[in-house]
């Protein structure tokens, strides 16, 4: 019996062999085929991966060199450095120095190029939600002067709403376009929304306390009778 089932193991054997090497025959080519395309696929995702870092790394670093310039207060380079980034290929580090490069624009009273900038920041669906919405923020802290209520209330869209974190700044910027247009009611409801938020920066409670008076002065000049 042990003699018959070593030669039926070895029966057995010859026979997967057999097949083996006739699906070789067949296939080899290919196997061959697909194992040289897997290894080039997998060193071709590697390579993207590591060409991908090094223009991380180098944009990173040409960011922090532009900041240095900017607060060095070499204004020219800075802002040529910038623009170069801009022009870069890497989206986040090009997103940034428009960021950047818009407040540089901005302190130089360069006010509708810097708004501009915000604008395409605001807008560029490859940046992360804070960057765009600091970006509008920030435009319509530029536009307060000049720019409706209504101008303004689209740009800062649902950023007035309680939870949000940019919600104060936009509460803020809506009561001061509407002390300019006469409408102090509604100046001293937005006002009030940010006193009575216990997360609102103090410095804005501040301001929105003085203005809260100046706005309730007016409201009640509207209100009393005339004599």
């Amino acid at each position: 019996m042990a003699e018959e089932d070593a030669l039926l193991r070895e029966v057995d054997e010859e026979l997967r062999r057999e097949r083996l090497e006739k699906l070789w025959k067949r296939y080899g080519n290919l196997f061959l085929a697909l194992s040289v395309g897997l290894v080039l696929a997998v060193a071709g995702y590697k390579g993207w991966q590591y060409y991908q870092r090094q223009q991380a790394e180098a944009a990173g670093k040409a960011y922090v060199e532009a900041l240095d310039l900017v607060r060095a207060g070499k204004t020219e380079a800075a802002e040529a450095a910038l623009r170069k980034l801009m022009q870069g290929g890497h989206a986040g580090a090009a997103g940034l120095a428009k960021l950047r490069l818009a407040a540089l624009l901005a302190r130089q009273g360069k006010t509708k190029e810097a708004i501009a900038l915000y604008a395409q920041v605001s807008e560029d669906k490859t940046l992360s939600l804070p960057y765009r919405n600091a970006a509008r923020v920030r435009r319509a802290w530029l536009m307060v002067d000049t720019a409706s209520r209504a101008e303004l209330a689209k740009v800062l869209g649902g950023l007035d709403v309680a939870g949000n974190p940019w919600r104060t700044a936009a509460r803020e910027i809506l009561a001061l376009a509407a002390l300019r247009e006469g409408d102090a009611k509604t100046a001293v409801t937005l006002l009030k929304q940010i006193l009575a938020d216990a997360e609102a920066p103090p410095e804005a409670r501040g301001r929105a306390s003085v203005l809260l008076n100046t706005a309730g002065a007016e409201t009640g000049a509207k209100e009393r009778p005339a004599r």
